[in-house]
């Protein structure tokens, strides 16, 4: 080929992957919307920022909404004792959590949090089935939250007196209609997360700190009350670990107060930040986040702990049980026994809008975190990426949730604090690792206690509700089946984006096709610790394939790392050895890579590749487990195979020869 006429090879070339575009409109309505990965150059991180304590207000949606039915769980776990119980879970807020999940903002600043930390200290398979796990559990936590969000909210509905009386013993029916609703609002599209949740936590908070307030009053001006819960405490026996060691035992189930940091880290993206370059914003969107998790925490910890006081010493503690006026309402039924039916009625309509929007909130977490892993690690198909789809799937299964626990906001509790209990011990065991890597013993003995805590906490609640951890084994399973099934029916994607070729590698590919104006390409596998000989692999590969005689040859050499990611952008470097020239790339899997680089070769140059090949030793199918889990086996026919799927025109495909025993 004349120098003239060889095409100038690009620097980058996409990969000719089949899109498998819609050919409905349906279904292109169904894909319209994508989750797109995280990180300083991503859509969703160059998205609207908005004051931090704005997204406060959007973390609140979630985490003040546990006001609403948190106190009454915590007088039927501890009784008398629930608002010691209580100011145990403040201190674990402000001590623990707090500095915890401020150091996860900083080492996980685009929204990832805990998961993707341990992803980063836990590389390769056992970090992938790691985030696995810890996927079960989060799915567990924040599906929890949509169904028991919905289910509180038709208690507040049912339990109001103006209610009309028809839909009374029908709570699983109106809790699904939330739930399709919520689904709804999602399929449509909603963008305005931020402008809603804004006027719905004020109100809220508002009309809480009333009823506080109007409790507080009647708990001090009316000493009955106060003797009343002071006699229950000494009734109990008068030393210090009679009342001490009950409420450590009941406050596992009030880790629902803890709801809000995991979901606060995710919202990083939406903190505005200052600063002239892209390391001072980051700096100052850190800072932010941190301002949120704290005033979150402060407002979080003074209500919990007032809530659960008034409601211990006002309602009596039958009300707590199962059908009871203060079932999954305590503050809602102060409300109304306190201020009137009118006022309470707006109580219960505030109570009932920030629940559902804590079932959004919820959602909106869901929708961003699961598809940004499962997709990318081969372990779910590509259309999990889109927004809708996904959504039919959580609506899906939030409303079967509904109908087992027949819409109970109690019966709920134990999964819900599983799957928040869960979380945490990850972030703790996350940041406890950081701190001991950077050799900061103080933090690591604090980070350590805490994870204990934490750890003890989680038994705990495994022991006293074994309902949480069965439905979070059945999401972790769920998951994984899906993951694995996933994983082997894509083995034959072409899973590379793009060919990045740089500029050694460019010269060698434009000075083969000046040569004789062919490509042709003898892979050759490395060996760690070895040098390839290249010249005796040339001399072998002429005497077994049809190359032709005086052809000029490049080297392709794949170098398998991490075999447990899968999508990426592929980097070819051209190095020269002994005079021979050598295309390298690094890659998760050698036949998807190789199939890669030739389909770009071919649409770089227009000419059509050929590799040459040699047959592997050994049983086929321990090639086939080799290439699923290392990403290398038996090569040539993974390539032809991939290749084949890739392009249906036999005369368009590369060429790949196989030669030897």
């Amino acid at each position: 080929m004349d120098s003239s006429d060889v095409p100038v090879i690009p620097e980058s070339v996409t990969s000719p992957v089949r899109s498998g575009a819609p050919t409905n409109s349906l279904a292109r309505w169904l894909l319209r919307n994508r989750v797109q990965p995280l990180g300083p150059e991503s859509p969703a991180d160059t998205a609207t920022k908005r004051p931090w304590w704005m997204v406060m207000c959007l973390t609140g949606v979630d985490y003040f909404s546990t006001l609403s039915y948190l106190p009454s769980i915590a007088v039927l776990a501890a009784g008398a004792l629930a608002p010691l119980a209580t100011l145990l879970i403040v201190a674990l807020t402000l001590l623990g959590m707090l500095p915890m999940y401020r150091r996860v903002a900083k080492e996980s600043p685009y929204g990832q949090g805990s998961v993707a930390m341990l992803e980063r200290l836990l590389p390769f398979w056992k970090g992938k089935f790691f985030v696995l796990v810890l996927l079960g559990f989060v799915a567990t936590s924040w599906i929890i939250t949509i169904t028991l969000s919905s289910a509180d909210a038709t208690v507040h509905l049912l339990e109001n007196p103006y209610a009309p009386s028809f839909l009374a013993g029908h709570a699983v029916t109106i809790t699904i209609v939330l739930l399709l609703t919520l689904g709804g609002v999602f399929l449509l599209g909603f963008r305005e997360a931020v402008a809603v949740a804004i006027p719905l936590v004020a109100a809220y908070l508002a009309l809480n700190a009333v009823v506080i307030g109007v409790g507080l009053y009647n708990v001090f001006t009316e000493p009955a009350a106060l003797a009343g819960w002071t006699e229950a405490l000494t009734s109990r026996g008068g030393g210090f670990g009679d009342l001490l060691g009950p409420a450590i035992i009941a406050f596992p189930l009030l880790v629902l107060g803890l709801s809000g940091f995991e979901t606060g880290v995710s919202m990083m993206p939406l903190v505005a930040s200052a600063g002239k370059t892209s390391e001072e914003r980051l700096a100052s969107r850190i800072r932010n986040t941190r301002k949120l998790l704290t005033a979150a925490a402060l407002i979080m910890s003074a209500y919990l702990l007032s809530s659960t006081f008034v409601t211990t010493l006002l309602i009596p503690e039958e009300a707590f049980e199962d059908g009871g006026e203060a079932s999954g309402r305590a503050l809602a039924y102060l409300a109304h026994e306190l201020v009137g039916n009118t006022f309470g009625t707006v109580y219960d309509v505030s109570s009932i809008l920030i629940l559902w929007f804590a079932g959004a909130s919820a959602m909106a977490g869901l929708i961003n975190i699961v598809p940004r892993y499962l997709p990318s690690y081969g372990m779910a198909p590509e259309w999990s990426r889109a927004v809708r789809p996904v959504v039919l799937v959580y609506t899906g299964i939030s409303i079967l949730i509904t109908i087992g626990f027949n819409a109970d906001v109690n019966a709920q509790a134990g999964a819900y604090a599983t799957g928040i209990l869960a979380m945490m011990v990850s972030g703790a065991i996350a940041v406890t690792i950081s701190a001991i890597r950077r050799h900061q013993r103080r933090a690591s003995i604090a980070f350590t206690i805490l994870t204990l805590t934490l750890l003890y906490a989680l038994g705990e609640n495994i022991l006293e509700k074994p309902d949480g951890i069965a439905i979070s084994a059945f999401f972790i399973l769920g998951i994984i089946v899906v993951s694995l099934v996933s994983r082997v029916s894509r083995t034959t994607e072409l899973r590379v984006e793009t060919v990045e070729l740089d500029d050694q590698a460019r010269r060698f590919i434009t000075d083969s096709l000046v040569f004789d104006g062919a490509l042709n390409l003898i892979a050759t596998k490395p060996k760690p610790g070895k040098k390839t000989d290249y010249a005796r692999k040339e001399t072998a590969q002429r005497g077994m394939n049809p190359v032709p005689g005086r052809a000029d040859v490049l080297f392709l050499e794949i170098e398998v790392v991490d075999p447990s990611s899968f999508s990426e952008t592929l980097h070819v470097r051209g190095e020269e050895v002994n005079g021979l020239r050598v295309l390298r790339a690094q890659s998760p899997a050698a036949p998807n890579a190789i199939a890669a680089i030739l389909l770009a070769l071919r649409d770089a140059s227009g000419v059509r590749p050929h590799a040459y090949f040699e047959w592997s030793e050994g049983n086929p199918l321990g090639h086939l487990l080799r290439y699923l889990l290392l990403g290398q086996g038996d090569t040539a026919p993974v390539v032809r195979e991939i290749l084949r799927q890739n392009e249906a025109d036999p005369a368009c495909r590369p060429g790949i020869h196989v030669g030897g025993g």
